[in-house]
């Protein structure tokens, strides 16, 4: 979930990793090996960071480089990794204000240097892919997108920019170079997975590479439908970061039009104006605890979900609770949400939204909240963890595009004895 709507510490029992369970058993194929993880920065508990955590468990003894580092932003099993961070650790400040140091976050991507390992895994939306690996050392990349205001966000950003033209013509060129830059250290990978099936059309786009799919973990331990059955209440819920791309003004205006009740959930620069355009049957709770929202999951009528996410990781929290859930059937929502789970609508608007919820009331608000359950359970953190490290093991062990490559720490085959097995 958008960390403006919370960072929630992840811990062993609430992930359900606590316990023994079969999934929890390393792969043999990637006993032993030296890893080195990569990750573009750790400033908080985000979706990012809830799969860059199963590394970190599976690989306690790996090194973790990252262009900076919060120190106590994250988890446990982050924290107690050997941390190495870039040049731009010691910028004063400048955890308020990363962001806008895109420009040069390329050159400070070049400054890590990773040496003596067997395989390097990134976790990437930025520059992590960009690290440059030891030569025949497999490169695996989970990819959440490419560099988004290199490619799909180009455009917002230069509108940012409109009233400004000299502004807005160094912007263009700017980001003209920050995608010749992504799109050419795309080689520096091996393998490439994406969190979803709109991520690996896009890397196809972007990259011409191919790429497999591993959704990214949902906690559906944490959030299950509620232990004694009660009926859903008469409001629609929001959980979301309010900000533009979110599309929040669309569902506040929906339900604005015919009277409805919404609850919004979620912190952000966009409050005010938002709040001045709702109408008397909307409230606004902030930021609010995992509690909270998985309560409000419990009890809304339905979760209404008007944004284009690479993923989309709200809805399949609230499928884990029960909750019906009304999407605009593009990205991620589109392959997580079925006509069992809910409803999805065509166009990214106010009125198609409105009529989608005329439509779904009409027809008696059908949804089965046990298939809803059932489907967000196959996006649990162990199916996650023993998809992602089945994948690492069979790169560890593929012959076809690092034959005789040998292992940093093992001695080559001696020519005339019996052939090493790799894993």
């Amino acid at each position: 979930m958008d960390a403006s709507i919370r960072e929630r510490q992840s811990d062993a029992g609430t992930l359900g990793l606590a316990t023994s369970h079969p999934s929890d058993v390393l792969p043999s194929a990637l006993a032993g090996l030296r890893i080195a993880l990569v990750h573009d920065w750790l400033t908080g508990m985000r979706g990012g960071e809830k799969c860059l955590e199963v590394l970190c468990r599976a690989f306690p003894q790996a090194s973790l480089y990252t262009l900076i580092h919060r120190k106590g932003s994250t988890s446990p099993a982050i924290e107690s990794m050997a941390i190495r961070t870039s040049p731009l650790q010691k910028v004063p400040g400048v955890f308020q204000y990363y962001r806008q140091l895109l420009p040069i976050m390329p050159a400070a991507a070049a400054s890590w240097r990773l040496r003596d390992v067997d395989l390097v895994i990134s976790l990437s939306h930025c520059v992590a892919k960009s690290v440059r690996v030891p030569a025949g050392v497999p490169h695996v990349c989970y990819c959440f997108t490419p560099m988004r205001y290199a490619w799909q966000g180009r455009e917002a950003y230069l509108q940012s920019w409109s009233n400004r033209p000299i502004r807005r013509a160094a912007a263009g060129s700017l980001l003209n170079r920050l995608q010749a830059w992504d799109q050419a250290t795309s080689a520096r990978v091996s393998h490439f997975v994406a969190i979803s099936e709109t991520i690996r059309e896009r890397i196809a786009g972007c990259y011409d590479r191919e790429s497999t799919v591993v959704p990214p973990p949902v906690d559906a331990e944490f959030y299950h439908p509620a232990p004694t059955s009660t009926p859903r209440e008469d409001f629609y819920l929001v959980v979301s970061a309010l900000v533009p791309y979110k599309r929040v003004d669309q569902a506040i205006e929906a339900c604005r039009r015919s009277g409805r009740r919404l609850v919004v959930i979620g912190a952000g620069p966009d409050r005010t104006r938002l709040e001045a355009a709702a109408g008397p049957a909307t409230t606004f709770l902030g930021w609010q605890s995992d509690e909270v929202i998985r309560d409000h999951y419990r009890r809304c009528r339905a979760l209404l979900f008007p944004g284009e996410e690479d993923f989309g990781i709200v809805p399949v929290e609230a499928m884990a609770c029960g909750a019906p859930v009304i999407a605009l059937g593009r990205g991620g929502a589109a392959e997580t949400v079925t006509g069992e789970c809910g409803l999805l609508y065509g166009e990214p608007t106010t009125e198609a939204l409105a009529l989608a919820l005329d439509g779904w009331e009409a027809e008696g608000l059908p949804q089965d909240p046990e298939f809803a359950r059932r489907r967000a359970e196959t996006y649990a953190l162990p199916v996650f963890r023993r998809r992602l490290l089945g994948l690492l093991a069979d790169v560890a062990t593929s012959k076809e595009r690092h034959a005789g490559v040998p292992r940093p720490h093992l001695a080559a085959p001696v020519v005339g004895r019996r052939r090493r097995r790799d894993g």
